[in-house]
C-alpha cells in the first residue's frame, strides 16, 4: 500500500465531535481520514508533529473582506490581504464586491478583478457580487444572473450610502427588485443595514469625540433597516443575511423572525465583540467603522446572542484604507475613512475575549470556520473531516504578544488592534496540506459550486 502524502498528529485537535487527540491523514489536498489517535499507524511521505502546547484547528473561513484591488490597491490587495489572511489562520476569504474599481456588479468587472488576482493568492479567494441601482431595475437585473452564473456567491447591497460613488446603495424598491431578481435563482443577498433616514436625522458627527461619532450613527439606524430587510425576505423568500451586526437592540426583532422561518442568517465581527466605545481614545480614527462600536454593555448581549446561535458566524469585515483618509493627524472622526483593518488578529483577539469570559476555544473557532462557511455556501471548508479540504491552522492558545500595526502584513500599518496584548497565536497554516509559507502563491479563486 503506498504512503499517503501527509499526517498531521495532535494530542489537541477541534473536530465537529469536539476535542481530541488526532491523526488527520492528507491526500491530494484533501483530508482522507481523521484517526482518534495522535499516535495511530499511519504511514506518511511527510508527517507534522504539533507542539504540546498547540492545537489543531480547521482553517478559518472569512466570508467579509475588502481587498480593495483593483483601483484602491494603495488601501490594500490580493498579495498583503491574502499573507495576512495565512498568518491570521484564514485559509479562505470571499472578497467583498466595493472599494475596488470598478467594483463587481457586473460580470465583466468580476473579470477585471479575477485578472488581478491572478498569480497573487496565499489562501483561496471568492467573490461577492454586488446589487447597486445600475442593475436592480427592469434593464440591469440580467446582471445579477450573469454573475450568480459566473460564480459569485451572493450580492451585496447598500440601505444607506456605502462611501464610494461607483456603489450606490438602494431604495426600499429597489431592495424588493433586488431581492426577487436573486431569490428567482436561489441567490443570497447579503445587507448592510444602516437607514438613511435615521441616519440624516442624527446629529452630524465632527471632532475627536468618539461619543459624538457613535452619536450619529444610532441603534435605531440599525434596527429600522434590519426590520426592512426582515420584511423584504418574509415577502419575497430571498435567503437574506445581515451583515456586521454592532447593535444588540436588533436581536429580539432577529430572533422573533428566525423563530418564524424567514431565511435569515446574521454575523458580528471581532471589533463589536471585544472593543468598547467606553475605551476607544479621543481621537483615535483606527477605531471608526460603520455600523460604530457600541458600549459594553451593548457587546455583552452580542456575546449572549452569539452562544444562543442567534448571530451565525464571525468575520472580519476587514475594511483598511491609507493612514491619510483616517485622519490620523486630526482625529477627526467626522472626516475620517471608516473601516477597521483586523484580518491577521481576529481569531487572536476573539480568544483573548472570549478565555475572560470563560467561553470555551472550540466555540469561538467554530464562529469563525464552520459559521462563515455555513452562511457563504463554501462546501468541504471549515471543520476537520473527511472529505473536506486539508486547510488546517495550528494555534497556541496561551502564547501571549502584543501587537504592533507595523508588523502586520496588511499593506497599511493602521489596526484599532494596534498595542493590544493578546493570547494565542497562529503559528502554522496550511493550505490543501501544505504549509502557507511568506512567498507562497498557492492560493485559487474559487466560485460557488454550481452543481
Amino acid at each position: 500500500m503506498s504512503p499517503h502524502e501527509l499526517v498531521v498528529r495532535a494530542d489537541r485537535a477541534l473536530t465537529p465531535e469536539g476535542e481530541r487527540p488526532v491523526a488527520v491523514v492528507v491526500d491530494q489536498g484533501r483530508i482522507t481520514d481523521v484517526l482518534p489517535d495522535a499516535h495511530a499507524s499511519v504511514t506518511a511521505l511527510n508527517e507534522l508533529r504539533l507542539a504540546a502546547d498547540e492545537v489543531l484547528l480547521p482553517g478559518l473561513v472569512d466570508s467579509h473582506v475588502h481587498v480593495n484591488e483593483p483601483g484602491r490597491t494603495e488601501w490594500e490587495g490580493f498579495a498583503s490581504a491574502t499573507r495576512a489572511a495565512a498568518l491570521g489562520g484564514v485559509t479562505t476569504i470571499v472578497d467583498m464586491p466595493l472599494n475596488s474599481v470598478p467594483p463587481t456588479t457586473t460580470a465583466a468587472a468580476l473579470k477585471v478583478k479575477q485578472a488581478a488576482a491572478a498569480g497573487k493568492l496565499a489562501v483561496d479567494v471568492g467573490f461577492w457580487g454586488g446589487a447597486v441601482p445600475e442593475n436592480t431595475g427592469p434593464d440591469g437585473t440580467g446582471d445579477l444572473a450573469d454573475l450568480w452564473a459566473e460564480g459569485v456567491f451572493g450580492f451585496k447591497a447598500f440601505l444607506s450610502p456605502s462611501g464610494v460613488d461607483e456603489f450606490g446603495h438602494l431604495d426600499p424598491a429597489r431592495l424588493t427588485a433586488a431581492a426577487v431578481a436573486i431569490r428567482a435563482f436561489d441567490g443570497r443577498l447579503i445587507v448592510h443595514a444602516e437607514d438613511p433616514t435615521v441616519l440624516d436625522s442624527a446629529p452630524a458627527a465632527s471632532g475627536r469625540d468618539y461619543a459624538d461619532f457613535l452619536a450619529s450613527r444610532p441603534d435605531e439606524a440599525e434596527h429600522a433597516a434590519i426590520s426592512l430587510v426582515i420584511e423584504t425576505a418574509r415577502r419575497t423568500g430571498v435567503r437574506a443575511h445581515i451583515l456586521h451586526l454592532s447593535s444588540a437592540s436588533a436581536l429580539p426583532l432577529i430572533a422573533r423572525a428566525k423563530a418564524e422561518g424567514v431565511p435569515l442568517t446574521v454575523e458580528s465581527c471581532p471589533h463589536y465583540l471585544t472593543l468598547a466605545a467606553e475605551e476607544i481614545p479621543a481621537g483615535d480614527t483606527s477605531y471608526k467603522c460603520c455600523p460604530p462600536i457600541r458600549d459594553a454593555a451593548n457587546r455583552d448581549l452580542l456575546w449572549r446572542a452569539l452562544r444562543d446561535g442567534l448571530i451565525d458566524c464571525v468575520v472580519s469585515d476587514h475594511s483598511p484604507s491609507t493612514p491619510d483618509l483616517k485622519d490620523l493627524d486630526t482625529g477627526d472622526f467626522g472626516t475620517a475613512w471608516g473601516g477597521v483593518a483586523g484580518l491577521q488578529v481576529g481569531l487572536s483577539a476573539m480568544w483573548t475575549e472570549a478565555a475572560r469570559r470563560g467561553v470555551p476555544l472550540a466555540e469561538v473557532v467554530r464562529w469563525m470556520s464552520a459559521g462563515p462557511a455555513r452562511v457563504a455556501g463554501l462546501e468541504g471548508r471549515g471543520a476537520l473531516s473527511v472529505g473536506h479540504q486539508a486547510d488546517l491552522a495550528v494555534f497556541a492558545p496561551e502564547e501571549p504578544f502584543r501587537v504592533f500595526a507595523g508588523d502586520l502584513a496588511h499593506r497599511n500599518p493602521v489596526s484599532a488592534y494596534d498595542g493590544a496584548e493578546l493570547k494565542g497565536r497562529v503559528r502554522r497554516t496550511l493550505l490543501r496540506g501544505a504549509e502557507v509559507t511568506a512567498g507562497s502563491v498557492e492560493g485559487r479563486m474559487i466560485a460557488r459550486d454550481r452543481a
